[in-house]
């Protein structure tokens, strides 16, 4: 280990040769070589435990170490608490000989810790981006000293910021922060993630605001082999969740939810093939995740074997979820979690020995997260995908016959095996949520401003600069209406009464909106939260374990219960995930060629072959619009989540008086069904190519309540702050961030429809 390794700190080298590292893996090299000899941020992409965090901190603390720092040296922000944790008791171990302090910094922090690093900054701070925030705002006038030598920021985990409003907020907070450092500091960034897709667009987000380009190391193949499997599950449909076929006002459109419903078959099958492993099940909604254990754990009581059963989401209490972690870390025998993606980030879960996915991946960034979280220390990835989905009852529609959930879970593998592709984060140009944000945090650090000032600092902010003079001056006019901010006879800017209430929560660090949840109390222990207020004698499933609601406390929003047995539903709000048109798209592939997938079990062939002669009978090979007999007609726009919607809204909002359809359904991502009063599947195309040749005026023509519908439809969840932003700029933001009608009109213009049945 010459060369790269000589040119490391002696502590460095020594804990090397203490943990018996025989070489540096190939990014560690590229890596320290880029910070040695060049000047340059630093994007490393590599899959998961491939050595990433050691790359950056070999190099980093090899330069602190040898050109001391006058304040805190390098400043490493992640998105959970959790890995920040998992950091912070991994860089002490490496740190014990070295002269360097480890602070971390977020919301369970002790403030004698925080108070201490205060004093004393030095070393590395290790923050989430919430509690930077805090910072900005309540150490205005510390952060000179605290940051002023700072030598490097180090984003974990960036294709979870990318295109999304937190990450544009890490861009704010380091350009507001870089306002306080003296001209000679100019940190160096360092990207980590085991799962990018568009190198050239995270290297852009990585630099945005700087003058630095961004160096990523080639990344070497591991050989780490990989092996998969995936089945398929009937579940016979109870009464309470049969369809009945209702006519619905084309203003209502209902789409297909399938609901959790006991199989026995699926869960013995789920229950051997986790038996004596240690392992994670992932799920993709909160409900799932509890059944899941909810089952097994029945399943494991009938057969008198131990509970090794545990759930890890983001409304489990905090105990309960780092109990978990620490028996997938620590325990020798077997361990089953049932987690959301809260256990998709890179922190330590030991050795895992399978993975289990319930129903389809939602990205194949997210496949990928998950598939990394097992495989470590030189063992195989192991990955198994379980679809389920009601068995068609009477005379189904062909488009409900086809197995939408195990075809995307195909259709995610195959993206990657075969392309190694992942997604690319959307660009948001108008992120009108975080500019409230950002304006009134900037205000309530700085006490008072001129608004030509606050205008200048914000728009040159770069996820800003896409934003007119014109469109903030609107903005700055409505919060001084609504007392948000108020307008001084001097012509400066302070926060006003009603925006006083805001800014002085702690929920206004964060720019994403936190769900108003009632805490779940089993006696003086916190079993988690949930988003209703259950009546007295409610029977609810948290972590787990079936509670019957004792008492309500709604001010304190507080649900007290007793543990009892049996098993029932505990409702969350559920997930709208964002699903990649190339997924999509894909999935038309898997239907119209023969290949066979060598991971597919004997029921996911089987329903495979049936969905492939399904869809060449049925013509959904050929056509987009498909007459499905009468005046019924199914769309196959083969599209994204996005442009799902949009289709969808302009149907509705353009289409539906013109050729008089009746009523608008279907299965969201995969298939709309249209039944018209009149007209044909060639009239419905025909009018629908004209419309998107025609210059819309979406501005003019989208009414507020359907920007609400579009917002909900395309991110599931109004953002944080929607409530205070003025409705003409929300419709701005809506067109600029989701809405491309040329693209779609291209799209539109291929497609083929027929009348045959």
């Amino acid at each position: 280990m010459s060369g790269v390794f000589s040119r490391l700190a002696p502590f460095i080298q020594e804990y090397i040769y203490a943990h018996n590292w025989t070489e540096l893996r190939d990014i560690q090299v590229e890596a320290c070589k880029v910070i040695f000899e060049t000047d340059l941020h630093l994007l490393l992409a590599s899959g998961t435990a491939s050595g990433k965090t050691e790359a950056a901190f070999l190099p980093v603390l090899t330069d602190i170490t040898e050109n001391k720092c006058d304040s805190i040296a390098v400043l490493y922000i992640a998105p959970i608490k959790a890995l920040i944790n998992d950091q912070f008791e991994r860089l002490n171990d490496l740190l014990k000989e070295a002269d360097i302090k480890v602070w971390h910094w977020h919301g369970d922090v002790s403030p004698t810790h925080k108070r201490n690093m205060i004093n004393n900054p030095s070393g590395i701070l290790q923050i989430t981006p919430e509690s930077l925030e805090s910072m900005l705002i309540n150490k205005a006038n510390e952060l000179t000293r605290l940051f002023g030598d700072l030598r490097y920021i180090i984003i974990d985990e960036v294709h979870s910021f990318m295109g999304q409003d937190r990450g544009l907020q890490i861009l704010c907070q380091l350009e507001r922060l870089k306002r306080f450092l003296p001209s000679r500091c100019n940190p160096r960034r360092i990207g980590l993630s085991a799962t990018l897709g568009d190198y050239a667009a995270a290297e852009h987000w990585l630099a945005s605001g700087t003058d630095r380009g961004v160096i990523t190391p080639p990344v070497y193949a591991s050989g780490q082999k990989i092996r998969l499997a995936a089945e398929h599950f009937y579940e016979p449909q109870e009464p309470e969740d049969e369809e009945t076929e209702t006519e619905n006002p084309v203003s209502e459109t209902v789409f297909e939810t399938p609901d959790y419903i006991k199989s026995t078959a699926y869960w013995e099958y789920l229950y051997e093939k986790t038996l004596d492993k240690k392992c994670i099940i992932f799920t993709n909604l909160r409900n799932d995740a509890e059944a899941v254990i909810s089952m097994l754990r029945q399943i494991a009581e009938r057969r008198g074997k131990p509970d090794v059963y545990h759930v890890h989401h983001g409304s489990i209490s905090a105990s309960l979820r780092e109990g978990a972690e620490f028996e997938m870390k620590e325990s020798a025998g077997p361990v089953v979690v049932s987690a959301t993606l809260t256990l998709e980030m890179g922190i330590d879960v030991g050795r895992l020995e399978s993975i289990f996915q319930i129903n389809a991946p939602y990205s194949v960034s997210s496949f990928l997260q998950r598939l990394g979280r097992s495989g470590r220390r030189g063992n195989a990835a192991e990955m198994w995908f379980l679809c389920r989905e009601e068995r068609p009852s009477g005379v189904p529609l062909p488009p409900a016959q086809i197995p939408w959930r195990l075809l995307q879970t195909i259709s995610v593998i195959q993206l990657y095996l075969d392309r190694r592709w992942v997604e690319t984060p959307r660009r948001l140009y108008y992120p009108l949520n975080l500019l409230y944000h950002q304006t009134m945090s900037v205000i309530t650090s700085m006490g008072e401003i001129e608004p030509s000032a606050l205008a200048k600092i914000m728009l040159n902010m770069s996820p800003f600069r896409h934003i007119g003079e014109d469109d903030y001056r609107i903005l700055l006019n409505h919060l001084i209406n609504i007392q948000h901010l108020q307008l001084l006879e001097d012509g400066g800017i302070i926060i006003g009464l009603a925006g006083e209430k805001i800014v002085n929560s702690f929920k206004f660090y964060a720019v994403f909106a936190e769900e108003e949840e009632f805490s779940v109390m089993a006696e003086s222990r916190q079993i988690g939260k949930i988003e209703k207020s259950p009546p007295v004698g409610e029977r609810l499933t948290l972590a787990g374990r079936t509670w019957e609601v004792l008492e309500v406390d709604p001010k304190r929003k507080t649900v007290f219960v007793r543990m009892i047995r049996g098993r029932v539903k505990t409702y969350w709000a559920g997930g709208n995930f964002k699903t990649d048109v190339e997924i999509i798209a894909n999935i038309k592939n898997l239907l119209t060629e023969e290949r066979v997938y060598p991971y597919l079990q004997k029921g996911a062939r089987t329903r495979l072959s049936e969905a492939r002669y399904l869809t060449k009978n049925a013509g959904i090979d050929k056509y987009n619009i498909v007459s499905l007999g009468g005046r019924t007609v199914c769309i196959f726009p083969w599209a994204g989540s996005i442009e799902f919607c949009t289709i969808l809204m302009l149907l509705r909002k353009f289409m539906a008086h013109r050729i008089d359809i009746k009523s608008l359904g279907g299965f969201r991502p995969y298939y709309i069904i249209c039944k018209l009063t009149d007209g044909s599947c060639e009239d419905l195309l025909r009018d629908f190519r004209d419309l998107l040749h025609r210059d819309i005026d979406l501005l003019s023509v989208l009414s507020d309540d359907e920007v609400l519908e579009l917002k909900r439809g395309y991110d599931y969840k109004p953002p944080k702050y929607d409530e205070f932003i003025p409705v003409y700029l929300q419709k701005k933001a809506l067109i600029a961030d989701y809405i491309d009608l040329a693209s779609l009109s291209q799209s539109v213009d291929g497609w083929v429809c027929t009348d045959d049945t």
